[in-house]
């Protein structure tokens, strides 16, 4: 790793960089030199209206701070929007390294109470959004030989939280996609990871106390999302919890397990081993799903 990490001469599309985490991140990468494609659809934190005001605001203080920014405001949850996004970078920059994958709003209700278009809508924007602007760079990043791509997760999705079912199941999807991604990258030195922030912003206004707004400001994350970003980093496929300071890496751990012989394998006998499937001593995560399976496969093979 290099001692002091720059982007000049790379670009970097964020969405949803109108404000919150999405400004902090872009002024952060313009900042250590890159091209900035600020996309912002100017929505409310539930989603709705639009302006291309906030993303032209960021613009101006990237390029008063001697960057170079443009603004878009393409939907990026419409292939026919991230498509248009990419379009205008290359037509832009001529090029595309980085995509930070930061757009989003809540629509927060219990399950039972939530509206079935709400649940869909939240995750049409943070998970299918997420997908199709991942496959939208994808041939320009394969082109030049790499890129780097950096999802958004959150603890919501990571360990759940009440009445968000909608944003928890497309944070976490939004890990499956990664782990999938840094596979099919791998050879192309397409690097994808992800960022859980913790930071007071817009959407999290209200439900947290002051001292705590005050402790982790959006600015505290942008530096991991640099770094994921950045041509040098060796990380794929990482799941970095990143605010005020604090640093951690996330990871699907899966038990040591115990394996029954098949013909011993009835809800009784499991029920009586549950004290031993859910001791962690000894836990692993797994690369890949191949790697999952093989493990789960040789235990049988063993015990039979």
């Amino acid at each position: 790793m290099s001692d002091h990490i720059r982007l000049d001469g790379r670009v970097a599309i964020v969405t949803g960089a109108g404000g919150g985490l999405g400004r902090a991140h872009a002024l952060a990468l313009a900042a250590r030199g890159a091209a900035v494609v600020v996309n912002d659809l100017g929505t409310a934190r539930d989603g709705a209206g639009a302006s291309d005001s906030p993303a032209q605001r960021v613009v101006t203080e990237i390029e008063s701070a001697g960057g170079r920014a443009v603004a878009d405001a393409s939907d990026i949850a419409s292939p026919e929007g991230a498509q248009a996004l990419v379009e205008a970078a290359l037509s832009s920059f001529g090029r595309i390294d980085a995509l930070v994958n930061n757009a989003g709003f809540l629509r927060d209700k219990s399950l039972a109470r939530m509206d079935p278009a709400d649940f869909e809508a939240v995750v049409r924007v943070h998970l299918t959004g997420s997908a199709l602007m991942s496959r939208a760079v994808w041939p320009a990043m394969q082109a030049q030989g790499g890129g780097r791509i950096v999802m958004t997760t959150s603890a919501a999705g990571l360990y759940g939280n009440f009445g968000q079912s909608n944003y928890g199941a497309a944070k976490l999807g939004a890990i499956g996609l990664m782990n999938t991604l840094k596979l099919e990258g791998a050879r192309h030195d397409i690097r994808v990871n992800a960022i859980a922030p913790v930071a007071a912003t817009r959407m999290t206004e209200g439900t947290v106390p002051p001292e705590i707004v005050a402790a982790t400001p959006p600015e505290l994350v942008s530096p991991a999302v640099v770094l994921l970003c950045a041509q040098e980093c060796p990380l794929n496929g990482a799941i970095v919890i990143a605010g005020g300071g604090y640093f951690a890496l996330a990871r699907m751990m899966e038990s040591a397990g115990v394996t029954l012989q098949s013909t011993d394998v009835t809800p009784e006998t499991v029920a009586k081993i549950i004290p031993r499937i859910t001791d962690f001593t000894g836990a692993q995560g797994h690369d890949d799903a191949f790697a999952a399976l093989g493990v789960a496969l040789d235990a049988i093979a063993r015990q039979n």
